[in-house]
């Protein structure tokens, strides 16, 4: 049964769904942005959690694509946090039936529910002013406005939405009636913008009550809420996790939340980013947001740099070294590597785009794949043949497989295994291997502390 939320108590939504094809080689589909480190060890998934701690907030609900929920739910228990619930999104749909479907669950558990939703791949540091905007906008939410957070521009970005501010609400300190909204301008009217100093960037964060943005969202997109309700009632639970209905789900039209709702509705309102805010949509961004050294270089991974300027040099494999540039992005992976102008690496997307075409599995997948067990990397293959390294957690264990038409040989390398063939189990220590013949069932485990 719903409780009310009566108290100042915020529910935060995470939306983890986006690819971040402008990061790429990093980012890809299945390993996006938001999962990695990009300015530090901790993923931007992890800040964006960790954001949101303190006693007002309630334990966070995520929604991610269906494919992500082992690193999601890993990274977060490594914090300690614990969801509300991890919800999973059987197809992309964009912001705004993620959204919904979000709300609406959230509605289940508690009908006065305030909820704030955020992006994972946003970079926030100031705390302190972070909370107090929000903490600005929860009264002006529970009377049915929508609020949103606008950053004041520095230059004329072409890719994020603006804010024009109004009058300031009744009775609410910092927080102003929203005169217009303008989604991705171009050039020259982003630059009229932001001359004329009454526009903010639109953070893409949002403050409101559950039921008042139901409401309007219904009132907008009937369908999207329909289909939304009929996905969260369908919903399954799978371990941990909240598995969205597929066929309610995936017969949603995909469209933005700005588009089906934030540019439509009267009940608008924005309180003034005093926080530092950067969205990390390239390497340019990430750039900007990294730890610096004497020479203005963000270095991260295995590098050394010699006369080397103004630069993001990054490594997640091999050894990286360069000499003589300035203002230039160096990302190497264990199977691919850019090297990109900063002020072009917006132009990635396009090479993405390029390399989907060959079909090159590169722009997709990394070779490294995590598991709820652990995980595993291809190292080498060709006719008839696989090489794989697998490395499975203590006290952990892969499900019983049989492969009718494929044997394999394991070796351990490193601690102790228990394997299962058949009836069979036995104990192999380091350097002990063992057969596995094709249509055997089998069984990997770690037994032991390392």
């Amino acid at each position: 049964m719903a409780n009310t939320n009566s108290g100042q108590s915020v529910y935060p939504v995470i939306l983890s769904g986006g690819a971040g094809t402008r990061l790429w080689p990093v980012s890809r589909p299945q390993f996006p942005k938001q999962l990695h480190g990009l300015t530090g060890e901790r993923s931007l998934l992890q800040k964006t959690a960790l954001r949101h701690q303190t006693p007002w907030f309630k334990r966070p609900v995520i929604i991610c694509n269906a494919g992500h929920r082992f690193i999601v739910a890993e990274q977060l228990q490594v914090l300690g946090i614990t969801p509300t619930e991890l919800m999973l999104e059987p197809v992309g749909r964009d912001t705004a039936p993620a959204i919904a479907a979000a709300v609406l669950r959230i509605s289940q558990l508690d009908e006065g529910a305030i909820v704030l939703v955020v992006p994972s791949d946003h970079l926030i540091e100031d705390l302190s002013a972070y909370h107090k905007a929000i903490l600005a906008g929860i009264p002006v939410a529970r009377s049915g406005v929508i609020v949103t957070f606008g950053v004041t521009p520095d230059r004329p970005e072409t890719g994020y939405g603006y804010i024009r501010r109004g009058a300031q609400m009744p009775g609410a300190e910092n927080c102003f009636a929203v005169e217009d909204f303008v989604e991705k301008p171009d050039r020259e009217r982003a630059q009229k913008f932001v001359e004329s100093g009454t526009y903010y960037w639109n953070s893409g964060i949002f403050l409101f009550s559950a039921s008042h943005f139901l409401a309007a969202l219904e009132n907008h997109e009937t369908e999207i809420v329909s289909l939304a309700k009929l996905a969260v009632q369908r919903a399954t639970r799978d371990l941990d996790f909240l598995r969205l209905d597929p066929e309610s789900f995936g017969s949603m039209r995909s469209v933005s939340i700005d588009h089906a709702l934030i540019e439509r509705t009267s009940k608008l309102a924005v309180v003034p980013a005093e926080f530092d805010w950067t969205d990390i949509g390239s390497w340019a961004a990430a750039w900007g947001a990294g730890s610096k050294d004497e020479n203005k270089n963000v270095l991260l991974g295995d590098v050394s740099v010699h006369e080397t300027f103004n630069s993001y040099v990054r490594s997640d494999g091999p050894l990286v070294t360069t000499v003589g540039i300035e203002d230039i992005a160096v990302v190497a992976t264990q199977d691919a590597i850019l090297v990109a102008r900063l002020d072009k690496s917006q132009q990635v997307k396009q090479v993405v785009a390029e390399l989907s075409k060959l079909e090159r599995d590169e722009v997709t997948s990394h070779p490294r794949t995590l598991r709820p067990w652990g995980e595993f990397q291809n190292i080498d293959g060709g006719d008839g043949y696989a090489v794989k390294r697998i490395i499975v957690k203590p006290g952990q264990k892969l499900s019983l497989q049989r492969h009718q038409y494929r044997a394999e040989h394991w070796v351990v390398v490193r601690g102790s295994a228990v394997v299962q063939i058949n009836e069979s189990v036995q104990e192999l220590a380091t350097n002990e291997s063992v057969y596995i013949p094709a249509g055997a069932i089998h069984r990997l485990e770690n037994n032991g502390d390392q």
